[in-house]
């Protein structure tokens, strides 16, 4: 054991211990970078990973500690000093080498590998090898439900008395694309219980949790989302803000950069979150198009049967629909512009866009017919008249305040520019990666009231002028920044 005074690091770095010495300290113990040290402290004892300095000004007797390290230490300002040693390697380690030779893992080693993601006793590196082993190495059966199952059962998760508990989830890419948030007032106003865990946007211009934070809070405890369901029916919250399923959300950080989506950790990735809230029944929308993640119908038809499998394999129900993804859904991408066409569909407003108001009354009608809410044929018409009545808004209403509303007014940004069609004819094709690009230049889902809205569709005839699109944003120098990147001819494609 080596005896060294903490000198704090105002960085932070994430939900991670990093711990920072000087190569004269370091070559003392032995140790190189990313080794794994046990700090000790008031009792405190975690396992960090040390960076090595060259020219920091840390002295010999000195330990580096960043903002999380030096927090979960309880150092306090003055103590003189903090123990290291030396740590073992955890047994995942080992696992992972096992899966990088292509052997296939068992529950138990599956298991203690997730244990150590979540207790962040795995460095990114070791966590990118584990992607990167799945992704190459492939995923059994077996080995996804183990995967899904040590997911949810090293994080918290909810119970429900209720026989049926119903969600849905779409593998996204599609702009605009927020059925979830008209499906969840929809089918609870008709008695159904829906606890919905949403994500916040990674590399889209909002996520489902974007976009209801708008109305509301979504950041919540495990606790208060069940009481929320057992009062109301049902929630739309960030599954990041509470510890359910949070191993998933560090393999989501690690995959994206690569757009690494090993299939059986697809799977897991989506089906734990379901499992986690007690799901007994799920509706899986698969949008197929040229810009998102699956090609075709065709292509999309492995991954069904795959989900209905390993979905029946963990005792729940799920069906698969393929959608049109070709092209934004509804007119805004950007959270405040994605709630305004929400609440224009739950309030029945003319200029409602119908692409959404259709796409979610087909789901939602689904849904109904699967729990056995609705005969067969009658559940489109029963999701519309919720609509039309009024009860799926006010049902809306009541989530919101039950997970604490947000009062600020839904403000575009006071920035905008009109992008216009370069010639005359008939829309053929609209690209979801551009248009969610501009979005994000814009500074959605950061600032909340920028993005874009979609005026023209596919199959639209427009004339040379006509506004394709309006990008907005909260600055001038933003949207100049925005601007240098935009070309119509490559979003749409007129002919």
């Amino acid at each position: 054991m080596y005896y060294l005074r903490p000198k704090k690091i105002p960085v932070s770095v994430g939900n991670k211990y990093i711990a920072l010495m000087n190569a004269t300290s370091a070559h003392m113990l032995d140790l190189h970078p990313g080794d794994r040290i046990l700090l000790k402290n008031a009792g405190q004892e975690i396992t960090a990973i040390l960076d090595i300095s060259f020219n920091h000004d840390l002295k010999d007797h000195e330990i580096g500690l960043y903002e999380e390290t030096w927090k979960k230490l309880k150092v306090v300002k003055g103590d003189r000093r903090v123990s290291a040693a030396l740590a073992d390697r955890p047994a995942s380690v080992l696992y992972i080498r096992k899966k990088l030779d292509g052997i296939e893992l068992n529950a138990k080693e599956i298991d203690a590998i997730i244990k150590d993601v979540v207790a962040d006793r795995l460095s990114d590196i070791e966590m990118t090898y584990f992607v990167s082993a799945n992704f190459c190495r492939g995923m059994s059966d077996a080995e996804t439900v183990a995967l899904t199952n040590a997911v949810v059962n090293n994080g918290g998760h909810l119970k429900f008395k209720n026989k049926i508990v119903i969600d849905k989830h779409c593998i996204g890419g599609v702009p605009g694309n927020r059925s979830t948030m008209l499906a969840v007032p929809i089918l609870v106003s008709l008695g159904l219980l829906m606890p919905k865990t949403s994500s916040r946007a990674i590399t889209s211009p909002a996520g489902t949790a974007d976009t209801m934070e708008v109305f509301a809070n979504v950041t919540n405890s495990a606790a208060k989302l069940k009481k929320i369901a057992e009062k109301v029916g049902g929630f739309i919250s960030w599954g990041g803000g509470v510890d359910i399923a949070s191993a998933d959300d560090k393999l989501i950080k690690i995959r994206n950069p690569m757009s690494l989506d090993p299939q059986g950790m697809l799977l897991a990735s989506i089906l734990a979150k379901k499992h986690a809230v007690g799901a007994t029944h799920v509706l899986i929308d698969i949008p197929y198009g040229p810009d998102v993640k699956v090609l075709s119908p065709k292509k999309a038809e492995p991954l069904k049967k795959k989900f209905e499998k390993i979905g029946a394999m963990l005792g729940m129900k799920v069906k698969v629909v393929f959608t049109d993804g070709s092209q934004p859904i509804g007119n805004g991408v950007g959270p405040v512009l994605e709630a305004i066409d929400i609440l224009k569909v739950l309030k029945n407003a003319p200029d409602a866009p119908q692409d959404l108001v259709k796409k979610t009354i087909w789901m939602c009608g689904i849904m109904l017919e699967m729990v056995g809410k609705a005969k067969a044929g009658d559940g489109e018409k029963m999701a519309e008249q919720t609509i039309a009545s009024g009860k799926a808004y006010k049902k809306f209403e009541e989530i919101i305040d039950a997970q604490g509303r947000n009062k600020h007014q839904l403000k575009v940004a006071p920035i905008s520019f009109d992008v216009k069609a370069a010639k005359t004819g008939k829309i053929t094709a609209i690209n979801n990666k551009l248009i969610s690009r501009y979005a994000r230049l814009a500074g959605s889902p950061m600032n909340p009231g920028a993005g874009l809205f979609v005026y023209k569709k596919i199959g639209d005839k427009v004339k040379k002028g006509d506004v394709l699109f309006t990008l907005y944003s909260e600055s001038k120098a933003r949207m100049n920044n925005t601007l240098e990147y935009v070309n119509a001819k490559e979003v749409y494609t007129i002919k």
